[in-house]
């Protein structure tokens, strides 16, 4: 009974680092995959630009109580 036991442990933990060694695989992949725009292909989303609001203007929308 004891070696049925050793056995199953032994094929859990390898089942547990397959499990984990993928995973880090695919973390690696998406981290280091091209990510320029290359001829042919349409190119990646670009930053969203960043206003501040004018402080000059007053706002567009006024609160009033109702």
């Amino acid at each position: 009974m004891g070696g049925d036991a050793e056995s199953g442990a032994g094929r859990e933990l390898l089942v547990v680092f397959a499990v984990a060694g993928a995973g880090l695989l695919l973390a690696m992949v998406a981290a280091f995959a091209p990510w320029h725009p290359r001829p042919g292909r349409a190119a990646p989303a670009g930053l969203v630009e960043l206003h501040s609001p004018d402080e000059g203007r007053p706002p567009t929308v006024e609160l009033t109580a109702g």
